[in-house]
């Protein structure tokens, strides 16, 4: 009777971390739409072409631009995008333009 309990305490976690991890991705894809995509449109770059969105696989790096801009690109501080949005939309990027 315990293990059944168990299991089924085990996989009701594993299904909320799961839900969050998807609503996450809209709220990214929102962000990204709202913040991003004029000059970033499908991962591209209006400014810079050869500097697109696409294979960015490091969260860090992706935020640390977004504060710290260069190469055309505004600085975004947290009072324009939160941590927690930069993070958001970091994540976004990683998973949608992936090549």
């Amino acid at each position: 009777m315990k293990k059944g309990i168990i299991a089924a305490t085990i996989m009701l976690g594993a299904g909320l971390c799961a839900s969050v991890s998807f609503a996450a991705a809209p709220a990214g894809e929102a962000l990204f739409k709202e913040k991003c995509a004029s000059c970033h449109p499908d991962g591209g770059n209006t400014i810079n072409p050869k500097e697109t969105l696409k294979g960015l696989k490091n969260q860090k790096f992706i935020i640390k631009q977004i504060r710290k801009g260069g190469g055309g690109m505004p600085a975004f501080d947290a009072k324009a995008i939160s941590d927690k949005d930069a993070k958001l939309i970091a994540a976004y990027i990683v998973k949608t333009f992936k090549k």
